[in-house]
């Protein structure tokens, strides 16, 4: 009877054996190498040239920037600027009338281009 125990035993235990080893072989994604990329970074090597054109694309930028915050200043001027423009419009007006009168009572004549010429005095 304690012969029959121990084969008894002896087949549970190797069924056992045979059933975790069927288990063990039937694991997806187990692999037996091991894919290992590291990943080294160094700095970008950049030729003079390079560095010139990034220089050169900096400095664009901050003229950039700078052009427009006075454009942005000078949007706030402009209206200034027009009613100047206008006062020095009428004084040329005023003035080109002047001279107009002053030439016709001293007998010149204006030019096509807009030079005045003196009439033949007899």
């Amino acid at each position: 009877m304690k012969s029959k125990m121990y084969i008894l035993v002896v087949a549970a235990v190797v069924a056992a054996c045979l059933i975790a080893a069927r288990l063990a072989i039937s694991i997806p994604g187990k692999e037996k190498y091991y894919a290992v990329e590291p990943e080294i970074t160094t700095p970008e090597y950049k030729t003079d040239a390079a560095r010139a054109i990034d220089a050169y694309e900096r400095l664009m930028e901050r003229y950039m920037d700078l052009a427009e915050s006075n454009l942005q200043q000078a949007g706030a001027d402009y209206q200034m600027v027009m009613s100047r423009l206008d006062s020095l419009d009428s004084r040329l007006e005023d003035v080109s009338a002047r001279l107009a009168r002053i030439e016709k009572k001293l007998g010149i004549e204006p030019d096509a281009n807009g030079t005045a010429k003196l009439k033949a005095v007899k």
